[in-house]
Parts: structure tokens; C-alpha cells; sequence
């Protein structure tokens, strides 16, 4: 988005997170400024997701591409034994904490006449797998209010994307596994996984289509990947 020309409203919890991605934009950038504005946030927060997105500076209210991007997965137990608190962790973030940014932003996208909301779903939201039923179903959830947001901004410009890939190498095993590097990293031994590229460069595709066109989904997957529990491994070298 950067190198395209975007100016950046970049929303975390971690805001050293944050500020390590624009020092790392503007070393790609070189020479060129980056125009970004860091927004410490928690999603899960509908009061202080109201108070943070109001009180953003004027130059910067008119938001024109809304990403969530906000989500994470707890555990692998059986439904009949995870913890309750996992689940809600994954309803608050994956489902309410994108109903309560998109409700906060998307008025000023029709009242504009533009507007782009890309939802980041997933494989799991198609097929539900073992030991993942809570998260699958929050995945559901996205693909359904996708569907659900594009009906109901019928007859406006504002566009609505779902994408939804399968494994890629990101925080996300590790942040399932609570910090254990060794199941986290088994997700992905002996495959070759989609990058956080290969979903930012889907993502870029569908916002820079011609304003007539909108990519209701892109469903994305590893070659090395058939379906949520179908993966080819080879041995490690």
C-alpha cells in the first residue's frame, strides 16, 4: 500500500509493533517520505474504538480502504473441553472487533460516495477442521458479514472484499500455541507456505480494480495445500 502511494492509519495493540513496520517502510521507501499515523488500539474496545477513530486528526478522517486484519486463534482442544475464555477471545477480535471498526467507519465511506472494506476471513471459514470449530465458526462469521455488508450497500460506490487464504507463515501458530515455537513451527515443516506478501499482493489487486469492479472474494492457498487438513510435506533437508 505504501509503495503505491497510500498514506498509512496503521491500528495495533503493540505499538513498538507499529513502529517497527513504519521504520522498516521508510528504509523500502529511501528517500520518500511515508505519511502514516499509529493508532494504539484494541479492537475488542467498542468504546475506544469510537473515542480513537473520532478523534483522529482532520486530514486523516476520511478513510477510503478499510483492512481488518485484526484476528487470532486459541488452542486445538475438542469444543467439549477448550477453555471458555479462548472462545471469547476469538468472538471479541475475529467477529466483534470487526463489526465494531466497520460500523465506525463505513457511514463516512457511503456519505463520501468511496469506499473499500476488505475482510481478511479464511479457509476456515469453507471447511471446518478438528480441534478448530470456535475459530472456524468466527471465520464463517466474516465470510457472512462480507456478504452481508455488500447487500446492504447495494446501490452505492462503497466496494466489499472477503479474502480468505490457507496456511501462512505469520505470528498466527505461534500466538495459537501461546509462544511455543515447536508446535508453531510443525504447522509449517516440510511445505512451502503462502508469505504475508502473497496476501498483501491479493489484497492490493482487488482495492486497485476500476471502480465498476469488485472482487467479492479471493480464496488463496499454498500449492503445497488441497484443503484445511490436506497438506503435502516432503522431509526436511
Amino acid at each position: 500500500m505504501a509503495a503505491a502511494g497510500a498514506r498509512l492509519i496503521l491500528v495495533a495493540r503493540r505499538e513498538e509493533k507499529l513502529q517497527a513496520l513504519v521504520e522498516a517502510l521508510q528504509q523500502q521507501a529511501e528517500t520518500r517520505a511515508i505519511a502514516t499515523l499509529l493508532l494504539p488500539l484494541d479492537v475488542r474496545d467498542p468504546e475506544a474504538v469510537t473515542r480513537s477513530l473520532e478523534k483522529l486528526p482532520s486530514q486523516w478522517q476520511a478513510i477510503d480502504i478499510l483492512i481488518n486484519n485484526a484476528g487470532l486463534s486459541r488452542g486445538i482442544a475438542k469444543q467439549q473441553e477448550a477453555p471458555q475464555e479462548d472462545w471469547e477471545e476469538m468472538i471479541d477480535t475475529n467477529v466483534k472487533g470487526l463489526l465494531y471498526v466497520t460500523r465506525a467507519i463505513v457511514p463516512g465511506m457511503v456519505a463520501r460516495g468511496r469506499g473499500h472494506v476488505v475482510n481478511l476471513g479464511s479457509i476456515a471459514g469453507r471447511q471446518t477442521y478438528g480441534g478448530g470449530s470456535v475459530y472456524c465458526a468466527t471465520k464463517a462469521a466474516v465470510k457472512a458479514i462480507s456478504e452481508g455488508l455488500k447487500i446492504d450497500l447495494l446501490g452505492t460506490p462503497v466496494r466489499v472484499t472477503n479474502i480468505e487464504p490457507g496456511l501462512v507463515e505469520t505470528e498466527f501458530s505461534n500466538v495459537r500455541f501461546r509462544g511455543d515455537d515447536v508446535q508453531a513451527n510443525a504447522v509449517y515443516q516440510g511445505m512451502t507456505p503462502l508469505t504475508p506478501d502473497d496476501v498483501a499482493d491479493a489484497i492490493l489487486f482487488a482495492i486497485t480494480r476500476p471502480a465498476h469492479v469488485n472482487i467479492s472474494e479471493i480464496f488463496l492457498m499454498p500449492t503445497d495445500q488441497a484443503s484445511a487438513s490436506l497438506v503435502a510435506r516432503r522431509p526436511e533437508e
